[in-house]
């Protein structure tokens, strides 16, 4: 073939290429304006470039801008766009670096495909009035300003059926003031899943286990959130050892029709109800309780692992070095040096078991020093005995438990 035929074909290819980025193009113009409520690139094809770009409309000095939040590892970076600037930039890495995106808008949702072979689908759906309420698209009132507070999954001022029967909020929908920290924590805890929505299954229903759920205001959040509001098929069981919690709990489930929700009685280190579970969630599990569902989690071959450890006693009463003697004769720092070394280790455990993990924190730590979430997708490209989990990995943890030592309730049981 010639080089004149050859440069024909490919300039073929790119006018193909450019007419299926023009609905894309299209779509954008339509929506970015002040009705946009956000915008979510995600299928990254190189996480280290970036795992997931967030963009939604801000008000900078009275200038409509798009703010674009992206997320690569464990770091976020924020920078602002114009219209035609934010535009470029998704135009770009929907073509190149980014295969889905989701719109949601006060009257519109839509979601974009592109495949590697450039393939562009576009689905788009108009909202009612009504319907932008239900999911918690329409707000009811817009700030933009670039320092406006929070906008939440749940929003305030929108009645939620669990969040009354729970006294988080009245009957009206306004938040009660003594519970506006835990309305906080329940959408903080909701941005975690919507995070890792895709790695759940799709095509049938995802079985949940929430160890250790206590009051549960974080299981019904999890429920409503993937089965009213996602609409998918759900199983979640909470499990518990108090059995008025346990009653209380499924008397409100019933109440509320959550007919996917249950609750048990029952331990997390002697569980053994499943076979298979989709995602595992341990929420305070104290001291060595949250390494048993640890475990438990690789064992089903979880997707994803969502742990808030407590306590963690353990390692703050075996750990000794004589080179760190000057440090651990402080006894506060002692126990927080302990506590930040036992989930450090646990999420590289988790990493040696194929999982991407992160530790990220849980609500802000003006509240509490404690609250960091161990949040683990497992993933295909990463294998046991790969990554962080090579013999160099293996060893480098090796060394630092000795150096310390101390011996992790969750290395012994992932060893057996």
């Amino acid at each position: 073939m010639t080089s004149n035929a050859n440069a024909s074909l490919k300039g073929v290819a790119s006018a193909k290429k450019e007419r299926r980025m023009e609905e894309l193009e299209q779509l954008l113009d339509q929506t970015l304006n002040q009705d946009l409520i956000q915008i979510i690139l995600s299928n990254s094809r190189d996480a280290k470039q970036a795992m997931k770009s967030k963009v939604r409309p801000v008000l900078l000095k009275g200038a409509l801008l798009f703010q674009e939040t992206l997320y690569r590892g464990n770091q976020v970076f924020h920078t602002n766009y114009t219209k035609e600037e934010m535009k470029a930039k998704i135009l770009k890495d929907m073509g190149e670096l980014f295969g889905q995106a989701q719109l949601k808008g006060i009257s519109l949702e839509a979601s974009v495909l592109v495949s590697k072979k450039g393939k562009v689908t576009v689905k788009k759906r108009r909202l009612s009035q009504q319907e932008g309420q239900k999911t918690g698209n329409a707000p009811l009132s817009r700030d933009l300003s670039h320092d406006r507070s929070k906008r939440y999954i749940l929003q305030e001022g929108i009645p939620v059926d669990f969040l009354v029967g729970l006294g988080v909020q009245t009957p009206e929908g306004k938040i009660v003031r003594a519970k506006y920290d835990k309305f906080r924590q329940i959408n903080r805890y909701l941005e975690f899943i919507e995070d890792v929505l895709d790695a759940l299954p799709k095509d049938r229903c995802i079985r949940i286990i929430d160890f250790g759920c206590g009051k549960s205001y974080l299981t019904f959040a999890m429920y409503y959130y993937l089965h009213q509001l996602k609409k998918r098929e759900i199983q979640v069981t909470g499990l518990d050892l108090k059995e008025e919690v346990i009653e209380r709990c499924s008397l409100l489930a019933k109440s509320l029709h959550y007919d996917g929700l249950q609750f048990e009685k029952g331990d997390i280190s002697t569980y053994q109800g499943e076979q298979k579970i989709d995602m595992v969630v341990s929420l305070h599990a104290c001291d060595t309780a949250t390494d048993y569902a640890l475990e438990k989690a690789v064992k089903w071959g979880a997707e994803v692992i969502m742990a808030v450890p407590c306590c963690q006693h353990e390692v703050n009463g075996q750990i000794h070095c004589d080179v760190l003697e000057p440090v651990l004769k402080y006894g506060v720092i002692k126990e927080r040096m302990s506590a930040l070394i036992t989930d450090a280790l646990r999420a590289d455990f988790l990493e040696q078991k194929g999982y991407h993990t992160q530790i990220l924190e849980f609500i802000d730590m003006e509240h509490t020093p404690k609250n960091l979430l161990i949040r683990a997708v497992k993933t295909k490209k990463m294998q046991p005995g790969k990554g962080k989990g090579t013999v160099s990995g293996d060893t480098k943890l090796q060394s630092i438990m000795e150096f310390l030592h101390i011996e992790p309730t969750l290395q012994k049981l992932l060893k057996e």
